[in-house]
């Protein structure tokens, strides 16, 4: 099911066991084993908390062909909304999947249709972008009606696109539509597969197909994988002086700069030479608002904005200090750390606040930002280059705290004299423990806890700020699924 560890031992996210080595991974499952839990259900938590980023496959094709029913039918379950009529599902949606031992993620996404205005135009552009950031496309034509102008078009775009794509010819429901599904060689995709979403009829092969497309893992975009320069991207809404800042850092004028907002609309990157050390750092456009209530160029450009963020090891959140923190800047900050990025926050024109302002800002950043209170804070002016200096080592702190990982015989030492002093909460009679616990992987640190019942949301964030106090992890988001373990395993 699984693959081997490299015989070298060395670490890396091709391994089953995520960040262990063989010895603590033997030891590891020892104590697994006394505890009760079965050896599967060990080996699938730290192989899904140790996995790097899952391959993305994106199922595209025009209004009404079946997309969302074979979400379904791939993932095994009801969650994509699923109705008789064109333009139901409007945003990318992205489910977790498993074939044949293999795990990857599934984009559903809304009809691509050409030459459309308004919402419809914005569920295209969804669509595209979809096809930008996937690892592999399954497009899906209705085998009844045939391959359709607008299905050429799409075909256009999958070409540019240079992505590997699987033709799947759906609805056909019996030997009688294969006859169908041939003509749609012409399309010039390669093998057409025929399939019933609705029923499941030929979905066998054609994920078959998706596996030998999609990528064990896809590759890591961001700098010290592939031996280029670390990559910094500066985010904000508009009109905080990203741009400015990037200028400033560069010692030249390498981006336009305006007054007025949202001038940068494509992602701008620039290689800096910062501290004896060269950066990448991407100048992004402002988001204003929710994605999906844009439109236009500023829709294209929050969408760059967030592939951005996917490809950059830690975003730089610049914070306008002048201006109240708004609940834009919060989801700002959430994009960021959904995204599992290094952070750092800066609160830039700093040099024109008042007392007074300063007083309230540092009430605000207390009550606001308490989500990322563990980033580290920088209070700098893009516009005379106040506290540049500190930038650098800011962004450093974040990227040794992103990068750091805890053996687990020292993890499980903290876990046994954390739960001993603050046990969890008594919960209908019963008080569950946490038994052991793992680190099984980093960029972001991703813990794995096996745990003798549920544990509660809030005792899991006690755990997170407790690690932080322990181990640092300044400037890194923390990632902890928990285990239960089945009362099969338990022997009486």
């Amino acid at each position: 099911m699984n693959d081997h560890i490299q015989p070298d031992g060395s670490e890396g996210f091709e391994h089953d066991h995520g960040a262990l080595g063989d010895a603590e991974y033997a030891e590891f499952m020892e104590l697994a084993a006394v505890e009760g839990f079965d050896p599967e259900d060990v080996e699938g938590a730290i192989e899904a908390a140790g996995h790097g980023p899952l391959p993305v496959l994106a199922v595209v094709g025009r209004p009404n062909v079946g997309k969302s029913t074979l979400v379904n039918r791939i993932i095994g379950r009801r969650e994509a909304v699923v109705e008789d009529k064109p333009g139901v599902t409007r945003d990318r949606v992205t489910y977790e999947a498993e074939w044949a031992g293999r795990r990857f993620k599934v984009v559903d996404t809304g009809g691509w249709e050409q030459d459309v205005f308004g919402i419809d135009a914005s569920v295209a552009a969804q669509a595209e972008f979809a096809i930008e950031a996937a690892d592999a496309v399954v497009f899906v034509v209705d085998a009844k009606v045939g391959a359709t102008d607008t299905d050429e078009a799409v075909v256009r775009l999958l070409r540019k696109a240079g992505k590997p794509v699987v033709l799947c010819a759906n609805k056909v429901d019996g030997p009688s539509g294969e006859a169908d599904a041939s003509y749609l060689w012409s399309l010039g995709l390669g093998e057409p597969h025929p399939v019933s979403a609705l029923h499941g009829r030929g979905t066998g092969d054609m994920l078959d197909a998706v596996l030998e497309a999609l990528p064990e893992a896809p590759e890591q975009s961001f700098g010290s994988a592939v031996g280029g320069p670390r990559r910094i991207a500066l985010i904000g809404r508009p009109n905080v002086g990203k741009s400015s800042l990037l200028n400033k850092v560069a010692g030249e004028e390498r981006v336009v700069v305006n007054e007025l907002a949202g001038t940068t609309r494509d992602p701008v990157d620039e290689l800096i030479e910062l501290g004896g050390t060269i950066w990448k750092f991407v100048d992004t456009a402002g988001i204003r608002k929710r994605v999906h209530l844009q439109q236009g160029a500023d829709y294209y450009a929050s969408l760059r904005t967030a592939a951005a963020v996917e490809k950059a090891e830690v975003a730089v959140v610049l914070i306008d200090s002048e201006e109240s923190i708004s609940v834009q800047d919060q989801r700002i900050i959430s994009m960021a750390v959904e995204a599992g990025r290094a952070i750092v926050v800066a609160y830039n024109k700093w040099d024109t606040l008042d007392e007074e302002r300063r007083y309230y800002l540092e009430r605000e950043i207390e009550t606001e930002m308490g989500q990322v209170a563990w980033a580290p804070r920088v209070n700098v002016s893009a516009r005379t280059g106040r506290h540049m200096e500190k930038l650098v080592p800011a962004i450093e702190t974040a990227l040794a705290g992103w990068e750091t990982r805890v053996p687990t015989g020292r993890l499980n030492a903290f876990l046994g004299e954390l739960v001993s002093a603050h046990p969890h909460p008594v919960r209908g009679g019963k008080q569950p423990r946490i038994l052991f616990g793992t680190q099984a992987g980093t960029k972001p640190p991703r813990f794995v806890l096996f745990a003798s019942g549920f544990i509660e949301a809030g005792y899991r964030r006690f755990i997170e700020r407790r690690l932080r106090e322990e181990f640092g992890f300044e400037g890194t988001p923390i990632h902890i699924s928990v285990r239960v373990r089945e009362k099969r395993g338990k022997k009486k």
